[in-house]
């Protein structure tokens, strides 16, 4: 599923003193807590008990504070902390200390002037003396905040409106007018105007004057910048999507799609429980293939000359093939057959391949894959093909108004969404990328006019690449020591070898998406490490790996008191290749092998998501539930089936157009694998997930009856033709083009065996996988007069749920399940 961050999964209102540095490992692994039990109520009771994990940690500007968010307990607010690098204390600012704090910043080449966003609002700070400059004051909401090169501009974006303040004069203006409508002076007239224009003379000279001012006009735009500029006229049938300003306030380059395009037919989810006391729709997203994703064209605009140029993909390499043809003309023919020849034109190749500009992350936040050198001298552009077979970085001839090809990424299956972030090292001349092109996510970097060249090897991941303030270093972080273990490595930006910075082994987490921020200087980095039972938590280490320090321990004295069973990190062999399926294994300390034990396996959602790591959890409730059946007598294992991150791009490749097959396959050997080493005892084996677990859960279920005396799914696909496009058609295509990819892949289409007992929960205002999804196969059991199915709707439950009076009634009525037909084996 889209794997959306629930931010603050836990929260505690925390006294400044209450915060400490935190320890390097959780409590020691036992069954019970100090003897006493863990209860359910406890476990899935309202996260604030946990206490709040760090977020958003950023730098002061002048590198000797790190500032960094926590939940506010019971509430949705995060307030402002700050911390000296030098370690103490941390302090919650106060609502007046607020306006005194930084934001995250951004530099001048120089790293003279720095700018950043506070409370929604541009300030500018000189860097030496502290001098600081509130440049805006108003609500709007602003995005891309830059800083040229040379410090003289600072430039953001409202919407797709881009602002800049000039230094030198103190003006701010905006970079251009943009209009989704033709130019005025374009219009050329009819008949009747044409008439009119021959016969009256004094209507000639007015429009002959008319033009001369506006020639007039035009030239002294170009000439004195003080003016206001004219705008520019994009035309009547586009609409804009995003821009991008280079640093300098030069160029723009600006997204369109085709105005007419529209996203097609949208369902509804309903709120019976609200304010108003009467059921309300609300239109939610359309269906995969219902209507194709809008083709996005990009335009290139010379601020400076006021002129516009369309920049064409079509020497994209490849954009003229069609990877799916053979699929596509197999399609064709068996439609045609049938007497659909309607649907058959609609899956006719297209001659230009569509194609969309990338989000990627920035920081904490996504954006169009559009990257400035910091001169404006360049840029590079990432495309991907709408098909998901390509994605190409160029970059553009100012001269010549048009792409060049710097790299092509091409998958059989599909262009990865992790591993495309991109950017410039300080020559203003050398791209760095990432790319999976080997197999693996490794960094390169590539001259504009030389060839790509990998600097980090493969058998590992690296991701989120930060280039030093001098030029230097790569700073990344890599699972270079083992696939569950993440750390940030460095690497000399020349190439050389990787050198290991933090020895943590816990980085990638959830509440994560920045684990690490270089310090103003380069020389210390901000970290968020982990462990399975610790939250994130702030730290500080020197850029070369030295006096690593903890900076806080946000957790509560109640949780500390807890002992949690540590996991087992397993390699389970597979009966369907030469290769192993790395999983979490967990048994409780006594473990009594003289008779056999239930167990259950916990299956991760999103698909592609790793949960086998050494780092806090998103599922943290789940694992705690995990100890609860420990304390009952099961043992549990938490696999990364095919499908899974972390282990390369064949390892997630091998769901195309056959989802729910290959991870089938590793769960079950994940089951032997306990039967044969751990006492399991095969009759009495149960199995639980959320989203992609969930629709694993029903898989198991349904094509594999016998295997599983239980299995509950939360808030499960049960149909691939009613998910989003963005996810669904780059790993079964569409349903118009593929639809036996759907059929071997969706659990309603094996309704008919159901013969285990099967506990579906899902919330009814779910905006991600629709509420209809388990509604539909509910319906498929009942007129399939089937029996041991049972289905809970929570009316206030989007897809993660939220509210804890719902998340413990969920999992009452799973233990419940598992304790009757797992624990107990009444189904036996």
């Amino acid at each position: 599923m889209n794997r959306i961050v629930v931010a603050g999964l836990a929260g505690l209102l925390v006294s400044a003193g209450a915060l400490a540095a935190a320890p390097q490992g959780a409590s020691p692994a036992t069954a019970t807590n100090a003897g006493r039990k863990i209860s359910l109520e406890q476990i899935m009771a309202n996260p604030d008990w946990i206490g709040p994990p760090v977020e958003d940690a950023y730098w002061s500007v002048d590198g000797r504070d790190i500032y960094f968010k926590l939940k506010r307990k019971g509430s949705s607010i995060r307030d402002l902390y700050r911390v000296l690098a030098t370690g103490g204390t941390p302090a919650k600012l106060s609502d007046a200390q607020l306006a005194d704090a930084n934001g995250p910043a951004v530099f001048d080449r120089a790293r003279d002037r720095a700018a950043y966003l506070l409370h929604g609002d541009v300030f500018v700070r000189d860097a030496a003396t502290g001098a600081t400059r509130q440049i805006t004051r108003d609500a709007a909401n602003k995005r891309g905040l830059q800083i040229s090169a040379d410090g003289r501009l600072v430039s953001w974006s409202e919407n797709n409106d881009w602002y800049v303040w000039n230094a030198a004069t103190g003006m701010l203006a905006p970079a251009a007018a943009l209009k989704a409508e033709s130019d005025p002076a374009d219009t050329k007239p009819d008949q009747m105007e044409r008439l009119q224009l021959r016969l009256f003379s004094t209507l000639r000279g007015i429009k002959t004057d008319k033009q001369a001012v506006r020639e007039r006009d035009a030239q002294l735009e170009r000439e004195d910048p003080a003016r206001v500029q004219a705008p520019f006229y994009l035309g009547d049938k586009v609409r804009v999507v995003a821009t991008s300003l280079s640093p300098d306030a030069r160029w723009m380059l600006v997204v369109t799609v085709p105005k007419s395009w529209q996203p097609g037919k949208r369902p509804d989810v309903i709120h019976y429980v609200n304010d108003s006391g009467y059921p309300e729709a609300e239109p939610v997203r359309t269906y995969v293939g219902r209507n194709n994703p809008a083709p996005q064209s990009l335009m290139l605009l010379d601020l400076k000359a006021h002129q516009q140029y369309p920049l064409s993909v079509d020497g994209l390499p490849g954009i003229h093939d069609d990877p799916l043809h053979a699929l596509r003309v197999s399609r064709i023919a068996q439609l045609k057959k049938e007497g659909h020849d309607d649907e058959a034109a609609a899956l006719a190749a297209p001659k230009t391949r569509p194609v969309s500009v990338n989000f990627i992350p920035f920081g904490n936040s996504y954006g169009p894959a559009i990257v400035w050198t910091p001169d404006g001298s360049e840029v590079a552009v990432e495309l991907v093909a709408n098909d998901h077979k390509d994605r190409w970085i160029e970059t553009v001839d100012f001269a010549n108004h048009k792409l060049v090809d710097q790299n092509r990424l091409t998958d059989h299956a599909w262009i990865n969404w992790s591993f495309n972030e991109l950017g410039w090292l300080p020559d203003d001349h050398t791209l760095w990328f990432d790319s999976e092109a080997s197999g693996w996510s490794r960094l390169y970097v590539k001259p504009l006019d030389g060839a790509a060249r990998a600097l980090t090897g493969t058998g590992y991941e690296v991701s989120d690449p930060v280039v030093s303030p001098d030029g230097k270093w790569f700073y990344l972080l890599a699972n270079k020591q083992a696939p569950y273990d993440y750390d940030v490595y460095r690497l000399p930006t020349r190439g050389g070898s990787l050198e290991q910075v933090t020895h943590y082994r816990g980085l990638a987490c959830f509440e994560c998406s920045t684990p690490f921020v270089l310090s103003p200087d380069g020389g210390k980095l901000a970290i968020l490490h982990s462990t399975p039972y610790i939250p994130p938590q702030l730290a500080v280490v020197d850029s070369d790996g030295a006096h690593a320090r903890d900076l806080t321990d946000t957790r509560t004295p109640q949780y500390k008191a807890m002992h949690w069973v540590e996991p087992r990190f397993v390699k389970v062999p597979s009966s369907h290749g030469h290769f192993g399926i790395w999983a979490k294994y967990y048994q409780p300390a006594g473990y009594d092998t003289s008779h056999k034990h239930p167990a259950v396996l916990f299956v991760h959602g999103a698909g592609y998501l790793q949960d086998v790591t050494r780092s806090w959890s998103y599922y943290f409730r789940e694992q705690m539930f995990d100890n609860l059946l420990m304390q009952e007598g099961y043992v549990v294992l938490d696999m990364d089936y095919r499908a899974s991150a972390g282990y390369g791009r064949d390892w997630r490749d091998a769901i195309y157009r056959d989802m729910g097959h290959p991870e089938l396959q590793d769960l079950l050997d994940g089951k032997a694998w306990l039967v044969k080493n751990h006492d399991v005892d095969p009759r009495r084996v149960g199995i639980y997930g959320g989203s992609y677990g969930g629709f694993m859960t029903e898989m198991a279920i349904l094509r594999a009856p016998g295997q599983f005396a239980a299995g509950a799914a939360q808030r499960p696909p049960a149909d691939w033709t009613s998910y989003n496009d963005g996810y669904t058609s780059d790993i079964l295509n569409t349903p118009q083009l593929d639809p036996g990819a759907y059929k071997i892949s969706s659990p309603i289409e094996y309704a008919k065996d159901l013969q285990d007992p099967l506990l579906i929960n899902h919330g009814l205002i779910d905006n991600n996988v629709m509420p209809g999804d388990s509604i539909r196969l509910y319906q498929r059991f009942i007129e399939l007069h089937k029996k041991n199915f049972w289905i809970s709707v929570y009316p206030m439950e989007r897809h993660d749920f939220e509210h804890a009076d719902d998340w413990y009634d969920e999992y009452r009525r799973i233990h419940e399940l598992f304790t009757r037909y797992v624990l107990h084996g009444d189904g036996h």
